[in-house]
């Protein structure tokens, strides 16, 4: 396992530096007038490519191993081959937003929710249960709605990295402490085999971190948010429906903020009379860039405007770890998870309109 993710790493590492490289020139794409754009200078979206790199070559040397006797007993098989199959729409779809900004919405859309359908079909990806009885026995007379809500979380967790996509270090520092949490609990109940696919994506976004925080020489855009999405998404369902130990809340725990930042952004653009596919630069991120991170005074904005954004991750960061930390701990207990939810959702909405009420605590300024 640790070799796998030590090629992941060094391969994201060099193809995210040749695309630093060559790319740059291509970033002029992506225009000031984005709502979303926190930074200045020219600075390529393509980190995907790096992490597909890096994870796709990953899988695959760990599917070879198994043609050596699997010396390092990972239990990898032929379906790690299915697997990339299925991510590979996803990202695809991504990288060619990244590289044309040209997809509308449907299309990317239409792209995750074809990785979604080959995970159903495929992989064989169901939702059979949601640890509360009543669900349990719904989903028991119809197989089809627990196909259907796969298919949505596969289609949609993409989608909700790329919201939380603002700021250097903010959507690849969560997706690689959502992995290194998953790989733990597939470890605790024996599963090497997605415990390594896990770690093997962490270690390839690590090598993406390596250029994008804190200086921001590289974003992950589109298809590198699609790519965590679709992965994270295929590990926590494949968790729950190999181990039945693992309580369905554990993964959800897990990816509550991502999860509740887009039905939170959906509904308070809809309350606005505003279609959900517009962007805007109202998520709770941004907010925190402007109404809590002290302003850092130098001699330049660009370089005022870099620091103000590095700044800003490490509030989501611990944000993430509220609800990673007591997930982890009580990932076989389902009402204890179900009550962290609902805490987490109680807190974000109060937080939220603490900052647009201007009424942060001074602590959080510092």
């Amino acid at each position: 396992m640790m070799w796998l993710s030590l090629v992941a790493f060094l391969v994201a590492v060099i193809v995210a530096g040749l695309v630093v490289r060559w790319l740059r020139g291509h970033a002029a794409l992506y225009g000031h007038e984005m709502p979303q754009r926190f930074h200045f200078g020219h600075v390529p979206r393509l980190g995907g490519v790096a992490l597909l790199a890096g994870t796709g070559l990953g899988w695959l040397l760990g599917l070879a191993q198994m043609a050596w006797r699997d010396p390092g007993n990972l239990g990898l098989g032929p379906w790690t081959a299915l697997w990339l199959i299925t991510l590979l729409p996803a990202a695809i779809g991504g990288i060619a937003e990244d590289m044309t900004q040209r997809l509308p919405v449907r299309f990317r859309l239409a792209f995750t929710a074809l990785s979604g359908l080959l995970a159903v079909v495929l992989l064989d990806i169901t939702v059979a249960r949601l640890g509360l009885p009543w669900l349990d026995t719904l989903l028991q007379m119809a197989p089809w709605l627990g196909c259907a809500i796969a298919l949505l979380a596969v289609a949609g967790l993409p989608h909700a990295f790329n919201i939380i996509d603002g700021y250097n270090g903010l959507a690849g520092m969560v997706a690689l402490i959502v992995c290194l949490a998953l790989a733990h609990v597939a470890l605790q109940v024996g599963d090497r085999a997605l415990a390594t696919l896990l770690v093997v994506t962490a270690a390839a976004t690590g090598g993406f971190l390596v250029w994008n925080y804190p200086r921001g020489m590289l974003f992950a855009g589109d298809g590198g948010a699609y790519i965590w999405g679709v992965v994270i998404a295929l590990a926590s369902l494949a968790l729950v429906q190999r181990n039945a130990d693992v309580s369905p809340w554990f993964p959800m725990l897990l990816l509550i903020y991502p999860v509740w930042e887009t039905v939170f952004s959906i509904y308070r653009k809809l309350a606005r009379g505003i279609s959900p596919g517009v962007a805007d630069a109202l998520h709770f991120h941004q907010l925190i860039y402007r109404r809590i991170v002290r302003s850092v005074f130098h001699d330049d904005e660009s370089r005022r405007m870099l620091m103000r954004n590095n700044r800003t991750s490490p509030y989501l960061w611990g944000f993430t770890l509220l609800t990673v930390v007591p997930a982890v701990l009580f990932w076989n207990r389902t009402w204890v998870l179900i009550g962290f939810c609902l805490l987490f959702i109680v807190s974000y909405v109060a937080a939220y309109l603490a900052i647009v009420r201007f009424k942060v605590p001074e602590w959080l300024r510092h």
